[in-house]
């Protein structure tokens, strides 16, 4: 079993994830994948003069233009390794929307102690993080966000750039794992975000969301 993206990420401050959460982000054993399944309290934006953004965005599996409540989900998480040879992750989050069922597909790697997400089918948008664990779960914050066009990277700009922030954390009180992004820019405020709860697991084989 090789090392996951996560942990080379945090080095030592692995070790002070929630049990459940060292099992969600460490590495996949061989042969084998993650799969969860929950219920997302909220995904999307109430800012309908977004969506049109969101669309072109929603094309290549990246975010949406919606915005519902107590939306289906289900993730698939699949060890993979770079062009580099680095530890990365291939997920596919399903939304089960009330106008039908999405994809968002990203790829999870790590530069040094960076965490580096690609996300997209064709990939269209590349976020690097810092990583912190935070009273047991896990904090990751944009240092950086760009878009890909064909083989071209655009960085955004600081004053620009959105400010995307991902917590996870495990609720013993239920029994579940706690998921919350957030994408705000600067003077405009929340672009997008969603948030929720689900199970999760190691299985053997092969399997789509």
């Amino acid at each position: 079993m090789t090392t996951s993206p996560y942990r080379v990420a945090l080095g030592d401050a692995f070790e002070g994830l929630h049990p459940r959460l060292k099992a969600y982000f460490d590495a996949i054993p061989e042969g084998g994948h993650g799969f969860g399944r929950g219920v997302f309290d909220a995904v999307g934006t109430p800012r309908r003069w977004l969506w049109p953004a969101l669309w072109l965005l929603a094309r290549a599996h990246v975010v949406f233009p919606v915005w519902e409540h107590d939306v289906p989900l289900t993730v698939s998480n699949l060890p993979d390794t770079t062009a580099a040879g680095a530890p990365s992750v291939r997920a596919v989050r399903v939304f089960r929307f009330v106008a039908g069922r999405r994809a968002m597909v990203d790829e999870i790697a790590v530069d040094g102690r960076t965490i580096v997400d690609t996300l997209g089918r064709p990939a269209r948008v590349t976020a690097r993080f810092d990583a912190a664990v935070v009273d047991g779960g896990l904090v990751l914050t944009s240092t950086a966000v760009a878009f890909l066009v064909g083989r071209a990277r655009i960085p955004l700009p600081g004053p620009i750039a959105p400010r995307v922030v991902l917590s996870e954390r495990y609720d013993d009180d239920v029994d579940a794992q706690r998921v919350s992004i957030t994408l705000d820019l600067p003077v405009v405020g929340r672009l997008y975000e969603y948030a929720g709860t689900f199970r999760y697991g190691i299985e053997q084989g092969e399997r789509t969301a």
